[in-house]
């Protein structure tokens, strides 16, 4: 980008504790770098979960309309929920990217951002800005319906009993040791909910192991649960897998991670416009996005297309 077209300077949210503390750890030498190239910015820095949302909205009332986040996919995810919150300009008026510090760094994957910082200053500085969808979830959490936008993966149904599991045991799974800990503890643990999903004039009713809906296409540190998801095609990319056994989710787990998982028996991939989950029985459906637990069902899916405009290398 041109110098020229940030006047005010870059507004920087930074999460010290992302990356199990590795922003903390490399904040200094990152700021004596920006300084040493003359980088115009303002950092502030988050003091608890939900945090940036706040300081995204401040940012951007106080005319900033270049920012940054330094974290992982959850720094992400917050600093795009400030951006479509906040009702002092339209969202599209406002660049964002990521300095991809964190444990998955899943959503950068989808866009190629560079996590070495010197390629990452080059592509802020000589990039390309783009547009990308952004997805809407309703859900419920204590009886009471709540809304988040994601910017790249939701998941339900044994991966919202994961992130609600990493919740209680205080983390959350963008840490990959925690998360990889996880999967096969709660493989054992998981009993399938038999949930009604309804999308674009068809409706599928049975227990499922996974729903994943995407924007981006990795999640989990590298898998690929959705494929097919295109950033700014205007759908949604949804995968069902059904009632998958423990022995066939792990004779199958390399495709994960191979962008195959469509070929698997039992499981389904779509592109649709909106989705709704309910549960069909009377036991509720579990939600996570982008590794955070949120609710659980009944939840609506929604798009708002090319609603976020973002750094990419050229």
């Amino acid at each position: 980008m041109k110098d020229e077209e940030v006047e005010k300077g870059w507004y920087i949210i930074v999460n010290p504790t992302a990356g199990n503390g590795k922003v903390q750890k490399r904040w200094k030498k990152i700021e004596q770098l920006l300084k040493s190239l003359d980088f115009n910015y303002h950092a502030i820095m988050t003091k608890k979960k939900g945090h940036a949302i706040k300081l995204t909205k401040e940012g951007i009332s106080q005319g900033y309309r270049h920012i940054i986040a330094v974290g992982g996919d959850g720094t992400n995810n917050e600093v795009v929920n400030g951006i479509l919150l906040q009702d002092v300009v339209p969202p599209t008026e406002i660049t964002y990217t990521l300095l991809p510090i964190g444990t998955g760094n899943d959503w950068i994957k989808t866009h190629k951002i560079p996590t070495d910082i010197k390629k990452w200053l080059s592509n802020v500085k000589n990039g390309k800005t783009t547009f990308q969808d952004i997805g809407l979830v309703k859900y419920y959490k204590d009886g009471i319906q709540q809304e988040r936008y994601f910017a790249n993966v939701a998941g339900m149904a044994y991966d919202g009993y994961i992130a609600s599991a990493a919740e209680k045991e205080g983390g959350n799974i963008s840490n990959k040791i925690l998360y990889l800990y996880l999967v096969f503890k709660c493989l054992f643990e998981y009993n399938l909910k038999k949930a009604k999903i309804t999308f674009d004039g068809q409706v599928v009713e049975d227990y499922f192991y996974t729903i994943n809906v995407g924007i981006c296409r990795y999640s989990g540190g590298g898998m690929q649960f959705v494929p097919h998801a295109i950033p700014n095609d205007g759908k949604l990319a949804l995968t069902i897998a059904r009632d998958l056994s423990k022995t066939q989710v792990i004779l199958n787990s390399h495709h994960f991670y191979s962008g195959k998982i469509g070929t698997v028996n039992k499981v389904s991939t779509h592109q649709v416009k909106h989705i709704k989950v309910e549960a069909s029985n009377g036991e509720p459906t579990l939600l996570e996005v982008d590794g955070e637990f949120l609710g659980e069902t009944p939840v609506e899916y929604s798009i708002l297309e090319n609603s976020l405009k973002i750094i990419v290398p050229s």
